[in-house]
């Protein structure tokens, strides 16, 4: 009953507050064009450059990626300030923002059109996995820092929202295939049909294939299929009924949170509708999907189903005051491994949610929200022998606040001030909570050791603070900016220590090696940018992010050992320098990557060096007719070999692509 009337007081406020609507339009290439550039949606829901959205945004164009000459989202985003990447093998990689990366990283939201594709067993993203086609993106928005108010469950780190394009307003048609080193062969196909004036769709399809990179252990030939179907329905004027469905499979060598490398093959299956309508309401959203993923690494067969529910609407009361009012349902389950199929662990979440534009000025605007997630964990089934766990030790719940504000000031035609706060909640993992759970080098009680979840864990806080401005430089056709920053990470969690056990065991269990709490970690840094363009078709880009991490942990507590010795393993400074040149007929670009030394864990799970290294990376293309281009791209063309990852093992490969591209 509790939460019916919390639904219907949502709904109600919004129903109740609201004298206009405005449209939610996401017909974002006439944005574009009455802009004069990309601009967002996403944080507030009304059109915003992204200098002038409340969160420290880059958008990645449609042309962007084109001209970046990559074939993965990773290689693209590691362009971009402030992201950090590490690459583990020709496929698996992790990003983060602003260091605190690691194996399987649970820090970054990852959306497609606003569905996550993040992978909630873990909470980390199968870039290899992801069903997009490069070719059918209009534009990546990067936003750096926790924005869980703002944009979602879990976006503690920063969030990566990949938008593609609309088939209702966008036709969009055409194929691609590459071929190169590393026996690297791939291509996409997308079609997009207007099946009368009320219903336009897009098929799109891909797929990937080449050599792993050399070492002794991993031989595999990683590969991975996608497919996906985006249908846009114009029920009326002002109402859209959008449904999407999409398929993955990806098969690869992978390195995992136990620090050793196991085959894996992921199966990813999801299906999502959107309605959305303008009414005298405001402009109201009605949302599920679900997603499901069979993960098989080796002997283990992990199963996880995801279902979200979110209702919206954002309305205006007057010109300057815009609100949005939300609730969101999620419910994830997973079977416990290796007992498949006869333990569950799961959780459902409410969230209630409030966001508050105020323009000002015609020069200040102003952004609050807020969240709260209310969270219940259960478990159902067996448990391994000797294990002293019960299933009601995980009736529990908690809920946590996030909160986002922001203020951009346009101090002069020239200059943008922005300063922000944020709190964001990062919820524990299936995994951690007990999604895996088995007895290692079993033995006669107390002896033998098992590996268990912590259904008693609570959620790490970030919270963030920032000062930015960015200064344009109009007679020369460039931008600069800079910007610092300061976050506190409260009650970071740390992997399982199977050398000093959690709970010790008795005469009848083994001791438990459990997730747990192990340090706070304080971070701050600076970030420099500049971008600008000449006369003649040329443009350039340039940009520095330094960071420092100094971590605090508990007393007692080996933070190598746990896997979360974040001061050693985030480099202070990450850079990107980028120029390009282009005509009617030929483009030209290349790109220069920087990260400064720091350490990784190799596979024995200690320390060791990550030296400095750079990564050169470039495209020629050539128009040969309306809608057919070729091109030669190539990424780290500086060596044949390089460690972009974990010490003394796989190395990053030289690799170029010959590509042949149509649209019609």
């Amino acid at each position: 009953m509790t939460k019916q009337i919390l639904l219907a007081g949502v709904v109600g406020l919004a129903f109740a507050a609201a004298s206009a609507a405005q449209a939610q339009s996401i017909d974002y290439g006439s944005l574009q064009t009455l802009f004069g550039e990309p601009v967002t949606t996403s944080a507030t829901g009304t059109p915003q450059r992204s200098s002038e959205a409340p969160v420290d945004m880059t958008i990645i164009t449609a042309d962007d990626i084109k001209r970046s000459g990559a074939t993965d989202l990773p290689t693209i985003l590691s362009r971009v300030p402030g992201i950090d990447i590490l690459n583990w093998s020709a496929t698996q990689s992790d990003v983060s923002v602003n260091g605190y990366n690691s194996v399987d990283s649970s820090r970054l939201l990852v959306m497609i059109n606003g569905r996550e594709v993040y992978l909630s067993d873990f909470g980390y993203t199968a870039w290899e996995n992801l069903p997009v086609q490069l070719s059918e993106i209009r534009q990546i928005e990067v936003v750096r820092g926790p924005n869980s108010a703002l944009f979602g469950f879990n976006a503690v780190g920063g969030v990566i929202n990949i938008i593609t394009f609309n088939p209702k307003y966008d036709d969009v048609s055409g194929f691609d295939v590459h071929g190169g080193t590393q026996s690297s062969v791939g291509g996409s196909l997308l079609q997009t049909l207007h099946l009368g004036d009320r219903i336009a769709t897009r098929l799109s399809a891909g797929a990937e294939r080449q050599d792993q990179w050399t070492n002794s252990t991993a031989a595999s030939q990683p590969w991975n299929a996608r497919a996906a179907v985006d249908t846009v329905v114009t029920l009326g004027p002002k109402t859209d009924l959008r449904l999407e469905g999409s398929y993955a499979r990806s098969a690869d060598d992978e390195l995992t949170p136990l620090g050793s490398f196991a085959q894996s093959l992921y199966i990813t299956k999801s299906a999502r509708a959107t309605l959305a309508s303008d009414t005298s309401f405001g402009a109201i959203q009605a949302q599920a999907y679900i997603n499901n993923l069979q993960d098989e690494a080796d002997s283990l067969d992990v199963k996880n189903q995801e279902i979200v529910a979110s209702l919206q609407d954002l309305f205006k009361l007057d010109a300057r005051n815009t609100f949005r009012v939300a609730l969101e349902y999620r419910s994830t389950r997973e079977d416990v491994a290796p007992t498949t199929n006869s333990a569950h662990i799961s959780y459902s979440v409410w969230s209630p949610s409030a966001m508050w534009n105020f323009a000002a000025t015609s020069r200040l605007s102003f952004t609050a929200a807020g969240r709260v997630d209310a969270l219940s964990l259960q478990r159902t089934g067996l448990f391994p022998a000797l294990i002293p766990q019960i299933d009601s030790d995980w009736n529990r719940s908690f809920a946590a606040f996030s909160a986002n504000l922001g203020a951009v000031y346009k101090l002069t035609s020239e200059d943008t001030l922005r300063a922000a706060f944020a709190r964001g909640v990062q919820v524990p993992t299936l995994v951690e909570y007990g999604a895996l759970s088995s007895v290692r080098n079993p033995g006669p009680p107390p002896g033998g050791l098992a590996l268990a979840g912590n259904p008693s864990l609570a959620p790490t806080i970030v919270t963030n603070y920032e000062l930015s401005e960015d200064h344009a430089l109009t007679r020369l056709h460039a931008l600069i900016g800079v910007k610092v920053f300061y976050q506190q990470n409260s009650g970071i969690l740390g992997k399982w220590d199977f050398a000093a056990p959690s709970v010790p065991g008795s005469a009848t269990t083994v001791p438990l090696a459990e997730f747990d709490k192990v340090s706070d970690s304080d971070l701050v840094g600076f970030s420099l940018t500049a971008s600008g363009k000449i006369a003649g078709g040329f443009h350039w880009s340039a940009d520095t992010t330094y960071t420092n991490v100094v971590d605090q942990p508990y007393r007692g507590v080996d933070l190598v050992t746990r896997n979360v010795a974040f001061a050693k393993t985030t480099p202070k400074f990450r850079g990107n320098a980028a120029a390009g040149w282009s005509d009617s007929r030929w483009a030209v670009d290349g790109f220069l990557h920087y990260v400064s030394d720091s350490s990784e864990y190799n596979l024995a799970g200690t320390l060791a060096p990550e030296p400095a290294y750079a990564t050169l990376g470039g495209r020629v293309g050539y128009k040969i007719s309306d809608g057919l281009d070729v091109a030669l791209s190539g990424q780290n063309l500086g060596t044949n070999h390089q460690l972009q990852g974990q010490p003394g093992n796989l190395l990053a490969e030289r690799k170029v692509l010959v590509s042949v591209s149509k649209s019609w």
